[in-house]
């Protein structure tokens, strides 16, 4: 397979005021860029409400879990699947199971020192190692059950069978390297396209129980918040992720389709009941590359004018930069396509669909967008073979 594989995606979204990513002092994140303050929205967070959406569409057995509570978890495992073992006796046997893997140990008893990633049918395999031994375990002292578990294949358990969640983000365990796998994805920390000001709201909570005489607010606070037309980008290196999955090019492509769903509707939810802040992405553009992924951010590095119509100027200044990379460089995609909210039959957005169509083609709806997507993939691997 031809390792120069990358799928890049751009999306241009515009937020209403919200706070969906706080700082240290509860705020909104920001990054200065192009010489002004930004609203800025971290990776992290991204990366999380991605992997939430497409978990909340899978079978249990397919999610993943971020934990420090593994031993835990694995002694439930234990406990339910087999009778006769209490769950004192599981989470001995289950601490036992994962001493051999050298985790380092959290400040609370049973906790390790860093959150582990993991399948969630990694887990149930796991278990599985001890189901017709697990009341003979429970009967031996803390030493004789070290020995006896010191040869199950715990660990290699764990190198198996990723979800769809560690096959794209991966897994660093720093002292623990065998457990390490590569990520497939890279997501930018959103920006602004434009400059913008940290805002607060001064707000009050009335007492529903005082009496007739008595004034004021129970309760009183801010919140700080911006709003935004954000640049979001990530890539993914489709060898990577294939090799993840274990080499199933079928799985990849499942993978890289919910990527691409869960990463363009996925929102972080921080404050979200305050400021019920979700949307939909006005553009979504994919371009298929064989050289290396590229962030079109610079699109962006002198701030769009707030009386230049934001969202619209935004999508155009995204696909001219696009245009004007692939000429200068002469690195032409693979493939692209563009799913967007503008029409030429708008005079506001007349410019931009034009100018996006010239970059991305025709517009597609994002059912197409990602069915094309998995299509044309499919036939440069074919063409690869």
């Amino acid at each position: 397979m031809n390792q120069r594989l990358y799928i890049d995606v751009h999306v241009v979204q515009t937020v209403p005021p919200a706070n969906l990513n706080r700082d240290d002092q509860g705020n909104p994140k920001e990054a200065v860029y192009g010489g002004v303050r930004r609203s800025r929205i971290s990776s992290q967070a991204w990366k999380r409400a991605t992997r939430q959406h497409f978990d909340a569409q899978a079978p249990e057995p397919e999610r993943a879990t971020r934990t420090k509570r593994i031993t835990n978890e694995l002694a439930t495992r234990i406990e339910t699947n087999t009778s006769g073992v209490n769950h004192d006796d599981a989470r001995r046997i289950a601490a036992a199971m994962l001493a051999q893997l050298g985790l380092s140990q959290g400040k609370k008893a049973g906790d390790t020192a860093y959150l582990l990633f993991y399948g969630n049918a990694q887990l149930d395999n796991v278990a599985a190692l001890v189901q017709n031994q697990a009341v003979d375990l429970a009967a031996l002292d803390d030493k004789a059950l070290v020995e006896a578990l010191k040869e199950l294949p715990v660990a290699k358990t764990f190198t198996t069978g990723h979800p769809t969640g560690v096959a794209l983000f991966g897994r660093m365990v720093a002292d623990i390297p065998k457990l390490n796998v590569d990520a497939a994805v890279q997501v930018a920390h959103a920006l602004s396209t434009h400059e913008t000001q940290l805002e607060f709201d001064y707000f009050t909570a009335v007492d529903d129980q005082n009496e007739k005489d008595e004034t004021g607010a129970g309760m009183i606070g801010t919140i700080g918040f911006n709003s935004a037309t954000l640049y979001r980008y990530a890539t993914v290196g489709f060898a990577q992720l294939t090799d993840n999955l274990g080499g199933d090019t079928e799985a990849a492509l499942e993978a890289l389709d919910h990527f691409v769903d869960s990463f363009a509707l996925s929102t972080p939810t921080g404050y979200q009941n305050a400021f019920a802040h979700r949307t939909r992405p006005s553009l979504v553009a994919v371009v298929v590359r064989t050289d290396q992924p590229v962030n079109l951010v610079s699109a962006f590095e002198e701030p769009v004018a707030a009386e230049a119509g934001i969202q619209a100027n935004s999508a155009r200044r995204l696909a001219e930069e696009h245009i004007t990379a692939t000429q200068i460089w002469g690195d032409a995609p693979l493939y692209n396509a563009a799913s967007h909210t503008f029409t030429t039959s708008e005079p506001r957005t007349k410019d931009t669909a034009e100018t996006l169509t010239q970059a991305f083609g025709a517009p597609v709806t994002f059912a197409d967008l990602r069915t094309t997507l998995r299509a044309r993939i499919t036939t440069a691997l074919g063409a690869q073979a």
